[in-house]
C-alpha cells in the first residue's frame, strides 16, 4: 500500500509541458461543436456516456485531446473530432472548460454509494488498492494535471472509463488507474462510480 502510494505521489510530480497562453474567449468560440455532445455549460449531453468538462483541469483537458489525436488513447468519435485541432485550439478549449460551473451530480442509489465511499476513502488494503482521495482528493477535486476532477462526474461516464482501465484498452494514464481497476470487481467498480457521482464539497 504504502510502495502504491509512493508512486502515485511521485507521479503527481512529473513535470509536463508548459501550457502556451489560452485564451477563453477563443476556447468558447471553438467549443460550439463541442455542445453536441458535452453541454453548452460543459455539463454534459443527454448520454449518460458522454462526460461533463465543465471545471476540468485546463492542462489534463489539453492532454486528454492530444491523446485522442495520437491514438495513445482510443475513441473513433474524438479522433474525428480533434483531428483538425492545433496546440493552440487544443488550450484555448482547455481553458474555456476549466473556467465553467460543474453542476453537482447525484448517486441513484445510496446503498451502492455507501460501498463506493468506503473505496475511495478508504482504500481496500487486502487488495493493495490506495484510497482513492489520494491522488483524486477528499472532495474529488483532483490534484492537477495528472488526477482530473471525479466529483459530480456521470456515473455511466466513470464506470465506462473505470473499466477500460481495467480491461487495458485504455492505459495513457502510464497504467496506473489501470493496476488499480484491475484490482476491483465490476461491483466495486460501480460503487466507485455512484459514490463519486455525488460526491462534492459538501462532503
Amino acid at each position: 500500500m504504502r510502495l502504491m502510494f509512493g508512486f502515485l505521489v511521485a507521479a503527481s510530480m512529473l513535470a509536463v509541458p508548459a501550457a502556451m497562453a489560452a485564451s477563453i474567449e477563443a476556447g468558447k468560440a471553438k467549443s460550439a461543436v463541442c455542445a453536441g455532445c458535452h453541454g453548452a455549460d460543459g455539463n454534459g449531453g443527454a448520454d449518460p456516456s458522454w462526460p461533463k468538462l465543465a471545471g476540468q483541469d485546463a492542462a489534463y483537458l489539453v492532454k486528454q485531446l492530444k491523446d485522442f489525436k495520437s491514438g495513445a488513447r482510443k475513441d473513433p468519435i474524438m479522433a474525428g473530432m480533434v483531428a483538425g485541432l492545433s496546440d493552440s485550439d487544443m488550450a484555448n478549449l482547455g481553458a474555456y472548460f476549466a473556467s465553467l460551473k460543474p453542476t453537482t451530480g447525484t448517486a441513484r442509489s445510496a446503498d451502492i454509494a455507501k460501498q463506493g465511499e468506503r473505496i475511495y476513502r478508504g482504500g481496500i488494503a487486502s487488495l493493495g488498492v490506495a484510497a482513492c482521495m489520494s491522488c483524486h482528493g477528499p472532495s474529488g477535486a483532483g490534484i492537477p494535471p495528472h488526477f482530473p476532477r471525479v466529483s459530480g462526474q456521470k456515473n455511466a461516464y466513470t464506470k465506462k472509463q473505470m473499466l477500460a482501465f481495467k480491461a487495458g484498452t485504455r492505459t495513457n494514464d502510464g497504467k496506473v488507474m489501470t493496476m488499480i481497476a484491475f484490482k476491483l470487481s465490476e461491483g466495486e467498480i460501480d460503487a466507485l462510480s455512484e459514490y463519486m457521482a455525488g460526491l462534492h464539497k459538501a462532503n
